[in-house]
């Protein structure tokens, strides 16, 4: 099973089991991380599951889709490691996962 670290904002560390096939924000909500809205339900369709991406998993989380960038135009303290949690699928390359939670959501 995948473990996923989410930290946030406070520096509180939640370390999770994920199924596969289910996003990053699947996860969170399943798990009842603190801080991730998902307003949208994961459509891609707001900014409220807004995480950070710790560098070292850039290359296994992939790029940001056109629509991905345009949705994170709408969210808050966006960083080169910004990322829709709803759009990172969970598999086992993602095991040991960290990623960050932003002050606030939207």
């Amino acid at each position: 099973m995948t473990k996923i670290t989410f930290i946030e904002h406070d520096g509180t560390e939640h370390t999770v089991e994920a199924v596969n096939g289910l996003t990053v924000m699947e996860t969170a909500i399943r798990n009842m991380v603190p801080g991730i809205d998902a307003d949208c339900g994961g459509a891609c369709a707001c900014a409220t599951c807004h995480v950070y991406v710790d560098e070292k998993w850039e290359d296994k989380t992939g790029e940001r889709s056109s629509m991905e960038q345009s949705m994170l135009d709408f969210a808050s303290d966006v960083e080169a490691s910004s990322r829709l949690s709803c759009q990172i699928k969970v598999s086992d390359a993602l095991d040991g996962l960290v990623v960050r939670l932003p002050e606030q959501q939207g």
